[in-house]
């Protein structure tokens, strides 16, 4: 089985942390030479995962268990060709800053800190609003309550006035009794078919 070097592998994880780390930079330069160390340190993951060297892949000359594998040598021709593409592109905007501003800093955009200082105020609005509609729940859950208990205490008392009317019932017996509809606010409307 081929196996890749620790080595390598060591190596190209280096390399992908160090430029993530100067991605982070603020200084345009600093991040071009970040980019250029992640985009090297991925080649040679890349290289790794093509596995050991081997002989060139040349069908007929070669027996095939002992070639190597071609796929990953294109991927990282390809991904060198697009680095160089992003570097130039990255440099032209640094010099470009250099003259302008007369260093490479990346600054804040205006419009992004007034859009963070909006995000800051509705959240802090939002917070508000939930706080005091949790404000208003807790008190229409104790009215409720209160208006439950005072309702059980004289259902109690007219427990003996409804068996009473039980027995004569003045409903006419050719009418169907009216149906009740629960509607989305959860109250009871009769509704007679």
């Amino acid at each position: 089985m081929n196996m890749p070097s620790l080595a390598l592998l060591i190596v190209a994880g280096v390399l992908v942390g160090t430029g993530v780390y100067l991605l982070g930079e603020r200084t345009l330069s600093r991040i071009v030479i970040g980019l250029a160390l992640m985009s090297n340190g991925v080649n040679l993951l890349l290289l790794g995962a093509g596995g050991a060297a081997g002989n060139p892949p040349l069908v007929g000359k070669y027996p095939q268990e002992t070639m190597a594998d071609p796929l990953p040598q294109a991927m990282i021709l390809t991904a060198i060709v697009i680095t160089l593409g992003t570097t130039a592109f990255m440099l032209a905007m640094a010099y470009r800053s250099m003259r302008l501003f007369g260093h490479d800093e990346v600054v804040d955009d205006l419009e992004d800190a007034r859009l963070a200082k909006q995000r800051d105020e509705d959240d802090e609005r939002a917070q508000e609003e939930s706080e005091d509609l949790e404000e208003s729940l807790d008190e229409s859950a104790t009215e409720l309550s209160e208006n439950l208990d005072d309702d059980t205490d004289d259902t109690d008392d007219d427990t003996s006035d409804t068996e009473d009317d039980e027995s004569t019932d003045h409903r006419d017996k050719d009418k169907p009794a009216p149906s009740t509809q629960i509607t989305s606010e959860g109250e009871d409307q009769g509704v007679s078919r």
